[in-house]
């Protein structure tokens, strides 16, 4: 790994750690300011690896990732940036990583991130938690990123579409960043991209900044409703939540108690 990789990685890393303690004490200005600084930062990352992948040699073996496979699943919640399915994690770590992730893999994942959690709080820069819906309790089968803000976690009528459409012009924005995007990665946005009206033509391959026009046209439609319903579980979950409940959602019957 070169100089500049480990230079970004420990930035990383202590920005991670910045952004928990600013979680915790409940500054949220200086926690959203590190949440960007941490975003670039990631980004700087994936073009260096990306760069470092591009010059080096192939042996023509298959080698074994480096990550582990909690560190893939964080990873390709960065590139999509919005609370995520197993299957849509898993088609982007292929696409765009080392394509050794399993949609089983994933299924205790979120279980296992719970228990370290309430073994010992924050002791984690970050925590691969659930988004939560607008009852408070875990969205199923969906992962988020703790050190998101509460707003990008939690889920209105609205969101599963607003995030889909956020998740497409990300892919989209990542391929246009990349000297040589993988076939992979075109494919992945060409799924993606049939599902957005005006995004592909026909046969023909998805052109990734005509996926971000058409995707932001119909998500200028529905952002404004769904960050005011956003904005209002995010509220609700800020005063009847726990922290542990925060990340990993609230049973059934005792947020209807809350709520009542």
């Amino acid at each position: 790994m070169s100089e500049s990789l480990d230079a970004l990685e420990l930035r990383i890393t202590e920005l991670r750690a910045q952004v928990r303690r600013a979680v915790k004490a409940r500054d949220n200005t200086l926690a959203r300011s590190l949440r960007g600084d941490l975003r670039r930062a990631e980004q700087a990352w994936d073009r260096a690896v990306g760069t470092d992948e591009s010059t080096g040699e192939s042996t023509g073996e298959t080698e074994p990732p480096l990550l582990p496979v909690r560190e893939q699943v964080h990873q390709a919640l960065a590139l999509l940036g919005v609370p995520s399915a197993a299957r849509m994690i898993v088609a982007v770590n292929e696409a765009f990583f080392s394509g050794a992730l399993r949609g089983a893999q994933l299924t205790s994942l979120r279980r296992d991130e719970e228990r370290s959690f309430r073994g010992d709080p924050y002791a984690r820069p970050y925590y691969l938690c659930a988004a939560l819906t607008d009852r408070l309790s875990p969205a199923r089968g969906l992962l988020a990123d703790s050190t998101w803000e509460p707003e990008r976690r939690v889920l209105g009528p609205l969101s599963p579409r607003v995030d889909f459409l956020v998740s497409a012009m990300r892919v989209a924005d990542r391929i246009i960043r990349m000297t040589d995007p993988p076939q992979g990665a075109r494919r992945l946005l060409r799924r993606m991209a049939q599902n957005v009206p005006g995004a592909v033509e026909g046969l023909a391959p998805a052109d990734p900044e005509l996926t971000i026009r058409a995707a932001r046209a119909e998500l200028d439609v529905h952002h404004a409703g769904d960050a005011a319903q956003r904005a209002e579980v995010a509220a609700r979950a800020g005063r009847q939540l726990s922290d542990i409940e925060r990340l990993f959602g609230a049973a059934a019957l005792s947020t209807l108690r809350g709520a009542s």
